[in-house]
């Protein structure tokens, strides 16, 4: 393990996921800077406790708008590695539903129909230039959220001169999800390869995460798992149809060890599959046994 203390840069770093990479990072001596339009997490929302844990003292909560990069390209100077760790899972209205303004019918073919691409094209953009979609309505979009915050994230990363950026992906899509999110998923991972070929691009592609601190994650977990074990009965005849749900769920510290692990070892370039993740993570664990 290095003993040159990186600068880590974490947009979503208040989350489920992002909270856990800021506190693997701050064990290794990093210099972790957090950046979401909250600041610091709502601790009972993302753990047991409302209480912040003692790790969080050791990093910088910024408020920063991923959609406004004005709002947070200063605070990326002198990093050496900035993690995406945000996205969305779907697109329906969910206040339409809740009040009753949409049926749930009505919601789940607007979440299934066929759409065009909504996202704008962030390389066309200047630097600092916020990601405006044509239409509102289109901001909370598989492209927009998923795609290109990402894609501009890394624009402004690769300007700063870091020296690794980390896109959380996916394992795969699942029956329940439609097709363009695990698309803008891996358009994600592409443009950023061959946009940005100075910056080593690492893309962890995780199936569903769990962690006791939340029971609902722990339910999920467990529907999920009864169709890994199916699908592996099967051969993995299934995969693609499947696909996340189809996988074998990690816990997220699992997750989180192995985005920092990755980033450290230089070796670790483009998709990072689950077996991969679970590698990267033990490794890291064996670290701390020395």
């Amino acid at each position: 393990m290095s003993t040159i203390a990186k600068k880590l840069v974490v947009c979503g770093g208040n989350g489920f996921l992002g909270s856990r990479i800021c506190k693997h990072a701050v064990s290794r001596g990093w210099t972790v800077t957090s950046i979401s339009r909250s600041g610091e997490p709502h601790w009972d929302a993302i753990t047991a406790s409302k209480t912040p844990p003692s790790w969080s003292q050791s990093v910088v909560w910024e408020r920063g708008d991923i959609l406004r990069p004005a709002t947070y390209a200063a605070l990326l100077k002198g990093a050496d590695y900035v993690v995406h760790s945000m996205g969305i899972l779907m697109e329906a209205d969910y206040k339409g539903l809740v009040s009753g303004k949409e049926s749930p019918v009505a919601g789940i073919q607007k979440v299934f129909a066929a759409q065009r691409d909504r996202g704008i094209n962030p390389l066309d953009r200047k630097q600092g230039q916020d990601i405006v979609p044509e239409s509102t309505n289109d901001q909370l979009s598989y492209e927009v959220m998923n795609r290109d915050s990402a894609i501009t994230l890394a624009k402004h990363a690769a300007e700063e001169k870091a020296t690794a950026f980390c896109y959380i992906s996916a394992a795969g899509g699942a029956p329940v999800l439609p097709a363009r999110y695990i698309k803008t998923k891996r358009e994600a991972e592409n443009t950023i390869t061959t946009a940005f070929p100075g910056m080593r691009g690492v893309f962890p592609r995780p199936p569903v995460m769990y962690d006791s601190s939340r029971p609902i994650t722990v339910a999920m977990a467990a529907m999920v798992g009864g169709g890994s074990i199916f699908n592996t009965l099967t051969g993995g005849y299934l995969n693609s149809f499947m696909g996340a749900a189809g996988a074998k769920p990690l816990k997220v510290d699992t997750v989180a060890e192995a985005v920092i692990e990755a980033l450290s070892d230089e070796s670790i370039v483009g998709p990072v599959e689950i077996p991969q993740l679970e590698e990267l993570a033990s490794k890291a664990w064996r670290k701390t046994m020395l």
